[in-house]
Order: C-alpha cells, then sequence, then structure tokens
C-alpha cells in the first residue's frame, strides 16, 4: 500500500513541477483520474497561498459556513461520481491582519448572553486583555482573549457556530 501511495506522491509533484502550479487542468484532470483508481474521497492539495480541494460522491455544505475568501468552482472531467473542485486564495488586503484563532473546537458566542451586546465588533479597539467572544466546550463556557493590540477589522464567525481549533475566529488591524 505505501508503494502505491508514493507514486501517487510522484506523479502528482511530477505534474506540478511541469506546470508550475498545481492549478492547471491537466493536473486536476490526473488527480481525478488518480482518485478514481485509488478510491479516493478527498485530496487536498496547498501551493503556497493557494488550495485546490478535490471531493467525490456528495459533499455536505454546512449553512452555517462563512468564507472570507472568494471562491472559484473547477469542474475536471466528467466522472460517474460527482466531483466538486474549489480554489481558495488568500486576498492580499488581509496579510496585513493579525488573525485572532480559536484555542479549541466548540461553540462561539460573541456576547455573554443572548440579550447582551456582543463583546466587539468591526471597528472595535482590542487590547492583549480584551474579551472577544466565548466559546463552549463541554458545558464549559471560556472567555477568549484578544491577545493582540488593535482594531478589529473582520468578524468572521456567526453566532452559535461550531468553531474547530485553529480556526480563524477575528482579524484584527495592529
Amino acid at each position: 500500500m505505501s508503494k502505491k501511495r508514493t507514486s501517487v506522491k510522484t506523479r502528482v509533484k511530477a505534474a506540478s513541477a511541469v506546470a508550475g502550479s498545481p492549478m492547471n487542468t491537466d493536473l486536476l484532470q490526473q488527480i481525478v483520474k488518480l482518485m478514481s483508481a485509488n478510491d479516493l474521497n478527498m485530496v487536498d492539495l496547498r501551493d503556497g497561498e493557494k488550495r485546490v480541494i478535490l471531493r467525490r460522491g456528495a459533499v455536505p455544505v454546512p449553512m452555517h459556513m462563512s468564507m472570507s475568501a472568494p471562491q472559484h468552482a473547477v469542474h475536471a472531467s466528467p466522472m460517474p461520481v460527482p466531483m466538486h473542485a474549489t480554489i481558495v486564495e488568500k486576498p492580499d488586503e488581509d496579510a496585513s491582519l493579525v488573525a485572532i484563532k480559536s484555542p479549541m473546537v466548540g461553540t462561539f458566542y460573541s456576547s455573554p448572553s443572548p440579550d447582551a451586546k456582543p463583546f466587539v465588533s468591526v471597528g472595535s479597539s482590542v487590547s492583549d486583555d480584551t474579551d472577544v467572544c466565548i466559546i463552549e466546550a463541554m458545558k464549559v463556557f471560556n472567555n477568549i482573549k484578544a491577545e493582540c493590540r488593535g482594531t478589529i477589522a473582520k468578524v468572521l464567525i456567526n453566532n452559535g457556530q461550531t468553531v474547530e481549533f485553529g480556526q480563524t475566529l477575528f482579524l484584527v488591524k495592529p
């Protein structure tokens, strides 16, 4: 099995080197064929700030997801199983912003209670010890600190949304 995986990686690297980027259609078609031949359901490729995610089969799309980066759909070759591809590029404007990330998996709450105003919103000034949100994990409510100084430029998560470890919650302009 490891010999087969090495073969797949080698072919993908070779195609990437020829084209200069994993975003070309020839490479995507090759990956689609390899996914089918090796019964893979998902492939996640990254090249610098570019990312391609290929999924086979039904792809559930959660309604609560918010995307800060534009998405462009790419359809490789027709397959008997539905194929989905997404290219995500990180905008240059966000490069100078500082990310406040979730330190845990849980439920994001923007305010201390449902009827209270949010801890922070776009334009709010924050310092290292400013509470920016609460994340509930296993019935424990954890106050999350900004741990940076600046002004909230973007709020990337909706109230009540589930967040993952390391997921960016806010972007701060230093």
